[in-house]
């Protein structure tokens, strides 16, 4: 006759079919989430950059290999590279700079001040970008913001209008998990607002391959805003629909000083030409 022990408890248990099972079971619901989806791969908001997926995303290849056309030096900058040595990176050959200000809607680079100031103090022309995510909230409210922390212009020569960093997204889906179209009308919601609030048409960063997949290769902004291609090769290879050529072009995050690296597609007087508008 079986013992009853006064206050135990009676456990229920799984048979190790069971145990097996929902383990199984468990192991599934884990590898259907996309990468970026996991915890482990999710970088803290805020800390995107420009070139964030180019790697993963295009890999890379060789350096430049020159040609005729008379191109200018040029670097990006966020808060991953903290208070920058400006006058080394001018000594290089390095003439502008773009400096990350805005995030979404909630996040301002703590050393922009440093950045943007500093480069202008060497003698650099220089602008500012934002990196856009396009699933926080519209591209006039994400545009406004960059307006008003750091992303403005003015006419003195020496500084260049906003930059929209356009890319896979490091928090989750590629796309922000917008349609093509409506990825399409984000983006003219942000440029529209940024001229109107700036008089400038703001530059394009963003990769082929990228725009291809999330845009459907729309060539609409081509004739408006110049392009900044991202692509770590030996030439900026394929351009997206709409540009007959690229303004810059991100080669490297490999260089000296600071890794990101890139050329203007032209001599000094042509960026200054870019600043003055």
């Amino acid at each position: 006759m079986p013992v009853h022990r006064p206050g135990s408890a009676r456990r229920s248990r799984l048979s190790p079919a069971g145990v097996l099972l929902a383990a199984l079971s468990a192991l599934s619901l884990l590898l259907t989430l996309p990468t970026a989806a996991r915890a482990d791969d999710v970088p803290d908001r805020g800390t995107a950059r420009l070139g964030q997926g180019v790697i993963e995303h295009d890999g890379q290849g060789g350096l430049p290999t020159g040609g005729d056309a008379a191109q200018t030096e040029g670097v990006d900058v966020s808060s991953h590279q903290g208070n920058v040595a400006w006058q080394t990176l001018w000594n290089s050959g390095v003439k502008w700079a773009y400096v990350k200000a805005t995030e979404s809607t909630s996040y301002k680079n703590p050393y922009f001040t440093q950045q943007y100031n500093g480069s202008y103090n060497v003698g650099m022309i220089r602008g500012a970008y934002h990196f856009a995510t396009p699933d926080t909230s519209s591209g006039a409210t994400q545009a406004n913001y960059f307006a008003s922390s750091g992303g403005g212009w003015s006419r003195d020569g020496r500084t260049l209008p906003g930059a929209l960093d356009i890319e896979w997204n490091p928090y989750g889906a590629a796309c922000f998990g917008k349609s093509q179209s409506a990825m399409v009308s984000w983006i003219r919601d942000f440029l529209t607002t940024y001229k109107a609030r700036t008089g400038r048409d703001a530059v394009i960063y963003t990769a082929t391959s990228w725009w291809k997949q999330c845009t459907g290769n729309y060539s609409g902004f081509g004739a408006s805003n110049p392009l900044w291609i991202a692509r770590y090769n030996t030439s900026p290879g394929e351009l997206p629909a709409g540009w007959g050529f690229q303004t810059m072009w991100q080669y490297t995050s490999s260089g000296p000083t600071v890794g990101d690296h890139n050329k203007f597609n032209g001599a000094l007087d042509r960026v200054v030409a870019l600043a003055n508008g």
